[in-house]
């Protein structure tokens, strides 16, 4: 079947130098920014993924133009009022959730009716938490129960809200702040801790902002209508991207891996904490910043004893999409691994919570769940001989790593389903496992 892999026999140790594409969440912030600045914005290291791309043609139907050169796009911003909403617009998120999300927070003064949709998986992610406080700003939005399609159009009469952000979610947290440029007056958030790249990209933009940092929470005001100039972005690598070839490295005998150029945000770095607390030792070098953005160079070592971890509950929010390939490392681990409050992991482009645990059952890990909390018992001397098939994960981008990082780890014989779902994040993940020494055809 042509969009399915098989992958028969585990990666030979390797010791490689590598770098990843650009980073998803500020590619897509950076292409919506972009279309609301007032002149040219240049973006370098643009991750030409379809989330990426779907980002492109949506701000290319409201109006705003862009072109690819060779080593980096140019988007011709029109400001704030740049859109054009004057007729009724159909926009494609597919798999997106960052993509919907966000625009419809640029969606809140539209003269016309609105609608955005996306594939089967996204259709099925819960919208509701963002048109409740997109609603407070004064738009109108109908959608198919809580989930797209969603139809918006606009008010004239749009107000600052006072947001409460309970979820951890980053999504909400900007579509807001998005919306909040719309709007006249100074919009308020509290947000629980979440990945902070629309912030550090509105300071460096001068678009008014003001953040107070508390423990659990961080308090955000910004000033609407303040229109800003177009700007110039090189796109550090992805972690999240970075996280499936640290794990190969780490379970990987007498392997090492180095990866340059990569955002260490500490809002991002949740599965290095956590892996260094199970004994992997992941060192960060030529640490340098970067419009408030932290980049090095992350330096990983095969490791023979990893241990289990009883892991920080505060820590689940900067490692969100990491999770699935954690559970890989705790199932080789020494010891019993226990991981807390993992709801959120099923409200993502598939149920992971219920897969990951699933996937380690398969292979034959003891796992036992209470609700949204899990515990691993970790098996040192893990290698497979069977065969294994992972299918019908909605075309989850992450699943389909994961399982072919497990079976380059662990061993058996893999059938693993829907290779094209890696377009959607890290289109050039084959290309890296090949450098890496394993062809996957």
């Amino acid at each position: 079947m042509k969009n399915t892999i098989k992958i028969n026999k585990k990666i030979n140790s390797f010791k490689k130098e590598i770098e990843v594409p650009g980073d998803k969440s500020i590619s897509i912030r950076c292409v919506l920014l972009g279309s609301q600045a007032i002149g040219v914005t240049k973006i370098y290291n643009l991750l030409e993924s379809e989330d990426v791309i779907n980002s492109l043609k949506c701000i290319k139907k409201l109006g705003i133009n862009y072109k690819k050169f060779r080593d980096f796009y140019k988007i011709y911003g029109l400001g704030l009022s740049g859109f054009n909403t004057d007729k009724k617009i159909l926009l494609d998120a597919g798999n997106s959730g960052t993509l919907a999300r966000l625009i419809l927070g640029l969606l809140i003064n539209s003269k016309n009716w609105i609608k955005i949709k996306g594939d089967k998986s996204l259709s099925k992610r819960d919208f509701k938490r963002i048109i409740d406080p997109l609603k407070l700003f004064g738009a109108n939005i109908n959608s198919n129960k809580t989930g797209l399609p969603v139809n918006i159009v606009g008010s004239d009469y749009l107000r600052p809200i006072d947001y409460h952000e309970k979820l951890g979610s980053a999504q909400c947290k900007s579509a807001v702040m998005l919306a909040a440029l719309k709007t006249p007056g100074i919009t308020k958030i509290k947000a629980k801790k979440s990945r902070n790249h629309t912030e550090l990209l509105y300071k460096n933009l001068n678009i008014p902002i003001k953040i107070k940092k508390k423990l659990n929470h961080d308090f955000i005001e910004v000033k609407g209508i303040s229109n800003f100039k177009g700007f110039s972005y090189k796109i550090p690598g992805d972690i999240s991207s970075c996280s499936f070839f640290i794990v190969l490295a780490l379970l990987t005998q007498n392997s090492r891996l180095v990866i340059k150029n990569v955002n260490i945000n500490s809002t991002r770095i949740g599965i290095i904490k956590i892996l260094n607390k199970m004994n992997a030792k992941i060192k960060f070098i030529n640490k340098r910043k970067y419009k408030g953005e932290i980049i090095a160079d992350i330096i990983v070592n095969n490791r023979k004893e990893l241990r289990g971890i009883n892991c920080p509950k505060n820590l689940n929010s900067s490692a969100i999409d990491e999770f699935l390939i954690i559970f890989l490392v705790a199932a080789k681990a020494r010891g019993i691994s226990k991981f807390k409050n993992l709801g959120e992991l099923n409200k993502k482009e598939s149920p992971r919570l219920d897969i990951g645990v699933n996937l380690l059952k398969k292979i034959g890990i003891k796992v036992l769940r209470y609700k949204e909390n899990i515990i691993i018992h970790g098996d040192p001397k893990l290698e497979l001989k069977g065969k294994y098939r992972i299918s019908n994960f909605r075309k989850d981008h992450r699943v389909f790593m994961t399982s072919c990082i497990a079976a380059l780890s662990f061993g058996g014989e893999w059938i693993i389903e829907d290779k094209d779902s890696i377009k959607t994040s890290f289109p050039s993940f084959f290309k890296i496992i090949k450098k890496l020494g394993k062809r996957i055809n």
